[in-house]
């Protein structure tokens, strides 16, 4: 399957390891400052750094060798996913939560709450429904695309 959702999920639609680059977004870089937030056993955090790692979404970076301690730094590919890590929790405050949450996102200049929208880079268009639509590329398999629904 050619689809980038489908291949994105493949390397972090987990959801343990989208709580480990949110987690990262919010400046945690060790194993027990991890596993304390997650409540996460030792074997499964173990196992989703490393696959983090091996996508080049986290880099390792050894802090003490003795005990030999490494640390957990989001590299490039991974920082890019805050826009998708904030989309989501904007969704859930909105839809789940009613506005609850224990973080938000706060302009470092004014202070204030952010509150995301998705835009298009070349226009600054927000992008709903009503006002973008997909189109199928020749990569698309032989199906119509039904018009994006109106809100």
């Amino acid at each position: 399957m050619n689809c980038p959702i489908a291949l994105t999920l493949d390397e972090v639609g987990e959801w343990w390891s989208l709580l480990i680059i949110r987690d990262a977004l919010h400046g945690l870089t060790r194993f027990d400052e991890f596993q304390q937030s997650l409540g996460i056993s030792p074997n499964s955090l173990t196992r989703r750094l490393n696959a983090l790692c091996d996508a080049g979404l986290l880099a390792r970076h050894r802090y003490q060798d003795r005990p030999p301690r490494d640390e957990y730094l989001l590299t490039d590919r991974g920082k890019d996913l805050q826009a998708v890590i904030e989309s989501i929790a904007a969704w859930g405050r909105r839809h789940i939560t009613q506005r609850d949450g224990a973080v938000r996102l706060q302009d470092t200049v004014t202070g204030l709450e952010a509150e995301p929208v998705l835009v298009d880079r070349r226009t600054g268009t927000a992008v709903t429904p009503d006002q973008f639509r997909y189109v199928a590329t020749q990569a698309a398999p032989p199906i119509k695309l039904a018009k994006m629904p109106h809100a």
